[in-house]
């Protein structure tokens, strides 16, 4: 008899400060399939690098460490780091050369801290001035540009070595709502969907981009009950039958007020069961990796929902197999194993700074001010 997949691997958990700790080692013992680091895990270049190694030392297996590393108001990795323009001062330019140019910083110097993933490049298109997430991390309000400078900073990522993330598919540009604080609905018809918001995931799809991670969001032309993230319709309907994508699909963090408090009540906290049935819910819709980026206990509570299911047959065999299946070609395509001496002196320099320097006069306050609005650390 075949020995059973450890669904702990369809899990990315993320951890409380810049270094393991027992709650992160109590996830990585479980066989969780990746770590996100967020601005409370970073101090300096050396630091990263260190944490990096230490987290894939310690699971002694392939494991995939990911960061938003976008560009402008949302990049975990600063000081020390080559800063990024917004991705509208970058979209603004036009230029698919110089945007693959970028692509290529970011990635390598992901890759020399040993991070494996970058959550980039944001591909929703920013149709709506009062949206209040997405606003410059998109590259245009059009599509067509968004498609364009989207795959060459998709290139330049992946030629680094490091996957590249679509999101947040199906299209985060036209709320105006934040799914970190409540459940966004959008009334398009599938025909405006296929017009603005899908073109660009297609494209990144014909150019082979790694990953996609999902939004928080009810599309009710697709599914009028559920959002994508937790959605068959949008993850099997749309991303594999539609857009004909074979790789991973992400959710976004399952923490956020969208998932976790969808009636927005405020001060009422939601029932910590909430996180758990949702993440058995997005792996039977469709996800290759459930993201629960800060409690540990809903990160084990998660895993113990997985279990329950797997073994009373709710969470079909084949499902976990084939999620798994996905997660394993990923990191074993970009997985790095732990680097004892990183080299460190791709860092911030002169040619790198050279592609971005003209960008970030535009750009500038997006970099210097970390508090500014659109930098979530969820």
């Amino acid at each position: 008899m075949a020995k059973e997949i450890n669904p702990a691997a369809l899990l990315c958990v993320g951890l409380s400060g810049p270094a393991i700790d027992d709650d992160i080692r109590s996830l990585l013992d479980r066989g969780v399939g990746g770590v996100i680091l967020f601005s409370r895990n970073v101090q300096t270049p050396a630091q990263v690098a260190g944490l990096c190694h230490d987290l894939k030392q310690y699971a002694g297996r392939p494991l995939l460490v990911m960061t938003d590393q976008e560009g402008g108001s949302t990049a975990r990795l600063r000081e020390g780091f080559t800063p990024l323009p917004s991705m509208r001062a970058l979209g603004e330019t036009g230029d698919v050369g110089l945007a693959k140019q970028v692509g290529a910083v970011i990635g390598r110097e992901l890759r020399a801290v040993g991070i494996d993933v970058a959550l980039a490049p944001v591909l929703d298109v920013d149709t709506n001035p009062e949206n209040p997430v997405i606003g410059p991390r998109s590259l245009s309000a059009d599509a067509a540009v968004v498609a364009a400078m989207g795959c060459a900073l998709i290139e330049g990522i992946q030629s680094q070595g490091v996957a590249a993330c679509a999101k947040h598919f199906p299209g985060h540009g036209d709320t105006s709502q934040d799914s970190h604080d409540m459940l966004p609905r959008l009334p398009h018809t599938m025909g405006r969907l296929e017009q603005v918001e899908l073109p660009p995931f297609r494209a990144a799809v014909e150019h082979g981009v790694a990953m996609f991670l999902s939004a928080h969001i009810v599309f009710e032309a697709i599914d009028a009950d559920r959002p994508a993230t937790l959605s068959p319709a949008v993850l099997q309907g749309v991303l594999r039958e539609s857009l004909g994508f074979g790789g991973v699909a992400i959710s976004d963090c399952l923490e956020m007020k969208a998932i976790a408090d969808p009636q927005n009540r405020g001060g009422d906290a939601p029932p910590r069961e909430y996180v758990p049935a949702a993440v058995l819910a997005g792996i039977q819709a469709g996800l290759d990796l459930a993201l629960v980026s800060h409690a540990a206990e809903l990160g084990h509570a998660a895993i113990d929902r997985l279990e329950a299911a797997q073994s009373d047959g709710t969470l079909a065999s084949t499902r976990v197999a084939e999620a798994h299946g996905r997660v394993a070609v990923l990191a074993e395509r970009y997985a790095a194993p732990p680097l004892a001496t990183p080299d460190l002196s791709v860092l911030n320099a002169p040619a790198s700074i050279k592609v971005t320097a003209a960008l970030i006069d535009d750009a500038g306050k997006a970099w210097r001010d970390p508090t500014q609005a659109f930098e979530r650390d969820l």
